[in-house]
């Protein structure tokens, strides 16, 4: 059985980390610019901050006996953001395999490396909170192809798109994803009224990428929003097709979480038990986890709740 197999299958949702760039930068000191954790690879320190990092999940799940999504530190590389930061093509294609080849050492290095799925993040090309522009699908697979090859290629178990703002981009992205033959999970992000930043609901974003890619996505998949933001508004036609919850700690909107310059890290025991009371309406939720302002306190306590 494939790990993607073993994911898709196990009678427990595996784990994943909290919000990696918020944990290093206000825990570690880590400097990331434009909020890029890729950048910690070029030094040795840094690649010793991300293989700690990495390695305490690793040990909390195997001591948990769950199986962990091991994602790579890749949110910012692509050809949106990647020439803000000095990668051209090239350099893009480079990054991602070298984070890919981080990841898999990390996890045959680990013993609970037989329950360790490799997972290629993606972000959106522009702004997660605020997207200065919308996508069409043509577009969105040019700016995203980069990225989505040097993953394939790399060999990862499943590649993801986190913090999605419209469906434009996520169609563009899941359709060359399908090109690859890559499998592929969409996960968009909603404001504090639990509809995306462009004002459309969960329900019809959903339907249009599931009509436009005709269901490729292995599940799909919420985070970058407090589970208050979006418990209630959960579409009862697409539970048993969201199977990834990563909530922010913080009850921010994402204006103010933009504008932050101190950490908000909420309550770990309200974030485990709001996240119980959703894992109870989605029988097919298969990747528990967090994002900004959430580290390992959030995600065991998910796991003392009971998901």
């Amino acid at each position: 059985m494939s790990a993607l197999d073993h994911l898709l299958s196990s009678p427990e949702p595996f784990v994943s980390d909290g919000g990696l760039e918020t944990d290093l930068i206000f825990h570690e000191g880590a400097d990331l610019p434009l909020f890029a954790s890729f950048v910690l690879l070029d030094t040795a320190e840094g690649r010793d901050m991300l293989r700690r990092y990495a390695v305490s999940y690793l040990d909390m799940a195997q001591e948990a006996g769950r199986g962990l999504v091991l994602g790579t530190p890749t949110w910012r590389a692509n050809a949106g953001w990647g020439p803000k930061l000095g990668l051209d093509d090239a350099g893009i294609r480079d990054i991602n395999r070298r984070a890919v080849a981080f990841a898999r050492d990390i996890r045959d290095a680990h013993p609970w490396r037989e329950h360790i799925l490799i997972e290629g993040v993606l972000g959106p090309a522009g702004d997660g909170y605020a997207p200065e522009q919308l996508l069409d699908p043509a577009d969105a697979a040019r700016l995203h192809t980069a990225q989505l090859e040097a993953l394939a290629e790399a060999g990862v178990d499943i590649a993801t798109a986190f913090t999605i703002t419209h469906p434009g981009e996520a169609i563009g992205m899941i359709n060359r994803a399908r090109d690859l033959g890559l499998p592929f999970a969409l996960s968009f992000t909603v404001e504090t009224d639990g509809r995306l930043p462009t004002g459309q609901d969960l329900d019809a974003a959903l339907a249009e990428v599931e009509t436009a890619t005709g269901g490729y996505c292995r599940y799909y998949g919420i985070n970058c929003a407090h589970p208050e933001h979006f418990l209630d508004q959960l579409p009862p036609g697409w539970l048993n097709r969201i199977g990834m919850i990563r909530p922010n700690a913080s009850r921010r909107s994402h204006a103010e979480l933009d504008e932050a310059t101190e950490l908000d890290d909420g309550d770990p025991d309200e974030f485990g038990a709001l996240f119980a009371e959703m894992a109870k309406r989605l029988p097919q939720l298969r990747v528990i986890g967090g994002c900004c302002g959430s580290d390992m306190r959030h995600i065991k306590a998910v796991m003392a709740a009971g998901v």
